[in-house]
């Protein structure tokens, strides 16, 4: 496995946790060719991955945004909030969120205004813009973390776990393989819908939340997308 570039790996990793709306989707095939192009991830940890690039495309948007909310905005333990897995509500979750953001912005780096720096898809952006060295010391601080979303993510059976799982593999940190649920049959995938099946629920409006990490940099104002 390669250790000398993982830049693009990262952002790939940083857009797949964010929203899966119709541009995230547009961009599955760019997605899959960064992280086999770049080479940072063993061919394990992208086998992974491409299950749940395949399940992207294979879905109705409104059943991956409603899995994606009910992942990921309804509890806890699949937060992707990092320092809601280390300091809940306390009053420490409040001096992290500073300093966080003053790594952020010593690098010269600052989220835009509605960002929170321990957003995971931030941290992620954040990685790639440092040195892979610097980039794997910085995730493997969080390795216990991401492993514990990790390991709720697979109890719920999501092919989500494998990004969790690629980050770890990243921090150099040991991992292991994902326990996906089966593919389904092909006709299984594209069955038509009832009509007017679970419209009233079926994540029609996305999370009141922010969705596309941007950094603004100092220097030149330019900003950096999570799906770039």
């Amino acid at each position: 496995m390669k250790t000398t570039e993982m830049k693009y790996t990262l952002r790939a990793l940083a857009a797949l946790l964010s929203y899966p709306d119709a541009e995230l989707r547009a961009h599955v095939p760019d997605l899959r060719a960064a992280l086999v192009d770049e080479g940072a991830l063993s061919a394990a940890r992208v086998a992974e991955l491409d299950a749940l690039l395949r399940q992207l495309e294979r879905a109705r948007p409104l059943e991956a945004e409603a899995e994606y909310v009910e992942l990921f905005d309804r509890g806890r333990a699949t937060s992707l909030h990092l320092f809601e897995h280390v300091h809940g509500d306390s009053r420490d979750r409040g001096p992290a969120m500073v300093d966080l953001g003053q790594t952020y912005s010593q690098a010269g780096l600052d989220l835009a205004p509605d960002e929170l720096p321990d957003y995971l898809p931030a941290v992620l952006e954040f990685a790639s813009t440092q040195p892979a060295p610097a980039a794997r010391d910085f995730l493997a601080e969080t390795a216990h973390i991401l492993n514990a979303i990790f390991n709720a993510l697979e109890t719920r059976g999501s092919r989500y776990a494998a990004v969790l799982n690629a980050a770890v593999e990243l921090a150099g940190e040991k991992v292991r393989a994902v326990k996906l649920p089966p593919e389904p049959e092909i006709d299984e995938a594209w069955t038509e819908p009832e009509p007017f099946g679970g419209c009233s629920s079926a994540g029609q409006s996305r999370p009141e939340q922010p969705q596309t990490v941007q950094f603004v940099r100092k220097a030149d104002m330019h900003t950096t997308g999570a799906a770039q």
